[in-house]
């Protein structure tokens, strides 16, 4: 080939436009995407990391909110202010456990409290790393809610799509009785 046959030469065959998908597309989950559809992808690796992930953060975090406490108790602070930081970081972290754990089963409604909570839910930060890893035994967080909305989903378009049969423009208009 001659150096004028080169140049012009397409380099790359035209990129073909993506058809449009033919049904409902999976929601995707954090750090697990859509391989939660098939399990495919290395999802039982993914599940794991993400569990191992989340139980090493909220150790790290119980070893912090340890050294905070000593730090208080060095302050000389006192019993109550003492007893006080326990057991708003119980309450908070037992609430963002059970929002979190709820969270994974159904959506919170519109006009719900999450918004209120958001502040709570960042202080009990370490209930709702727990509720990632006991849910990572089971399933990736949040994959029963999304698989049950996708097959819903799915039969609604299947619904759709077999009840279009024919051109409705073709068809004999009805007899009058």
């Amino acid at each position: 080939m001659s150096d004028d046959q080169r140049d012009h030469a397409p380099a790359e065959p035209a990129a073909q436009v993506p058809a449009a998908p033919a049904g409902p597309e999976p929601e995707p989950i954090r750090f697990f995407g859509t391989t939660w559809v098939n399990h495919d992808g290395h999802y039982a690796l993914r599940r794991a990391a993400v569990g191992a992930g989340s139980l090493v953060t909220a150790v790290a975090a119980a070893v912090l909110l340890r050294l905070s406490y000593e730090g208080l108790e060095i302050g000389n602070v006192g019993p109550f202010l003492s007893i006080s930081v326990v057991v708003l970081f119980a309450i908070a972290s037992s609430i963002a456990f059970v929002k979190t754990w709820d969270s994974f089963k159904r959506r919170p409604a519109p006009s719900s409290d999450e918004a209120a909570l958001k502040g709570l839910k960042t202080i009990g930060f370490i209930g709702s790393l727990i509720a990632y890893f006991l849910r990572c035994f089971a399933e990736a967080p949040g994959e029963q809610l999304r698989r049950a909305e996708y097959e819903r989903a799915q039969a609604e378009f299947a619904r759709r799509r077999s009840a279009r049969t024919g051109n409705p423009a073709a068809r004999r208009p009805k007899r009058k009785k």
